[in-house]
């Protein structure tokens, strides 16, 4: 059956809509793939500092709706697979969780490319997925495997995909700031009209370092967006505990701050696209992303005893940003609600083919403890203690009997 015409704007983000409502003829149809532009308000308006807001009407089309709901979702299963692998001791270690929180990574590529940068803390597994990474790289790096995207030494806090310009998690809080605003350095010195976009959490929001990078990337007018990812808790402690000033987005005081609501994928997409075109004609900007963590701080964190199961069910059932999205497929006609139930489906066992993929993957060997510590081709420069004695060695040389030795043990 032929698709009804689309309409030109939404008026009903937060209204359920029942699927009763459409004719069983309907929902058999094929899914809508049409680009024709539909525009949709964001959910809330935006709050600014030092800086006219963006328009809240957002340009978006049926196949970007579809794909919002299928990467969320794919990354909504994968967090859901993660715990139980946790819980199941196949992954070790921390392990920070992003279901809740999917609506920063997915609006947030939405409206940037792969030449622009992105670096964020140590709850980088989505941000992973949405600069283009694989579901069987996520889950052997998470499981410690050789076929991981940093080759089973990294994993949970630090994915990498250097291709895509995605510098990493980072397990030292708040270490990533001023590592983003070098990146951004970098992409002015180069001339390269690209801008690096730093994640950091309200937990991180009070790092001294924060502060020193954006002033010398306002010094020096870097094309850097901070993003704070504002899920209210710093690990069990909730942000009016902890900020005398919980508007994240002033902080900057001298930099301009936008607050966008983070469960709104749209919204997000607007505000990065804003933030973009800001920072390469004028220098750094700060986003708050007013978000929300369904899971703990990380798996050893139940979530429930700096906050009620009350509170994080009442956010699911009104902020939830894949069921806000989900909702604007079915009141433009785009899909069914079964239509999506069945994306869903397909989404989960994708998840399941990439984790028993990624179980029957190798484990390092031993002497990978010893690689990628030093540059291979330079030495190095020992003098004695009275300067007169100097021995030079290849660090490559002495970590390969090193290495030897150990295998041989």
């Amino acid at each position: 059956m032929a698709l009804s015409r689309l309409s030109s704007r939404s008026t009903t983000l937060l209204q359920p809509l029942a699927t009763a409502a459409f004719p069983t003829s309907l929902r058999r149809r094929h899914i809508s793939t049409d680009t024709t532009p539909i525009t949709v308000e964001t959910s809330l308006p935006f709050t600014t500092h030092l800086v006219e807001p963006p328009s809240r009407a957002v340009e978006t089309s049926s196949e970007e709706l579809l794909s919002f709901f299928r990467d969320m979702a794919l990354m909504r299963r994968m967090e859901i697979a993660a715990d139980s692998l946790y819980k199941a001791k196949l992954i070790r270690g921390f392990c920070h969780l992003y279901d809740g929180q999917e609506a920063v990574a997915i609006g947030m590529e939405a409206a940037i490319t792969r030449r622009d940068a992105i670096i964020t803390s140590y709850r980088d597994h989505c941000t992973f997925l949405g600069r283009g990474g694989g579901l069987f790289e996520a889950f052997s790096e998470l499981m410690g495997r050789t076929t991981g995207c940093s080759k089973g030494k990294g994993g949970s806090m630090h994915f990498y995909k250097k291709d895509a310009s995605f510098y990493g998690g980072h397990g030292i809080v708040g270490a990533q700031a001023p590592l983003g605003c070098g990146l951004a350095f970098a992409q002015k010195y180069s001339k390269e009209e690209a801008v690096t976009f730093t994640l950091y959490g309200d937990g991180a929001a009070n790092q001294g370092q924060l502060f020193e990078a954006l002033n010398i990337a306002a010094l020096w007018d870097l094309p850097a967006v901070l993003v704070c990812e504002n899920n209210h808790y710093g690990m069990g402690t909730a942000e009016w505990r902890s900020a005398k000033s919980p508007a994240y987005f002033k902080r900057g005081d001298y930099v301009p701050g936008l607050k966008v609501d983070g469960m709104d994928a749209l919204a997000v997409k607007q505000a990065c696209k804003f933030a973009k075109e800001y920072a390469l004609k004028n220098g750094p900007i700060i986003l708050e992303m007013d978000t929300y963590r369904y899971h703990g701080h990380s798996m050893s964190d139940p979530g429930s005893t700096y906050r009620t199961r009350d509170e994080i069910s009442g956010v699911r059932q009104v902020r939830d940003p894949i069921d806000r999205v989900r909702k604007l497929i079915i009141s433009h006609d785009i899909a069914t609600e079964k239509e999506l139930k069945d994306m869903e489906k397909e989404v989960r066992k994708d998840v399941d083919a990439a984790v028993a993929q990624a179980k029957e993957s190798p484990i390092p060997k031993p002497s990978e403890l010893f690689t990628n510590i030093y540059v291979k081709g330079f030495g190095s420069e020992s003098f004695g203690a009275d300067r007169k004695e100097l021995r030079k060695c290849r660090h490559t040389k002495i970590i390969s009997s090193l290495s030897t030795e150990q295998t041989q043990a």
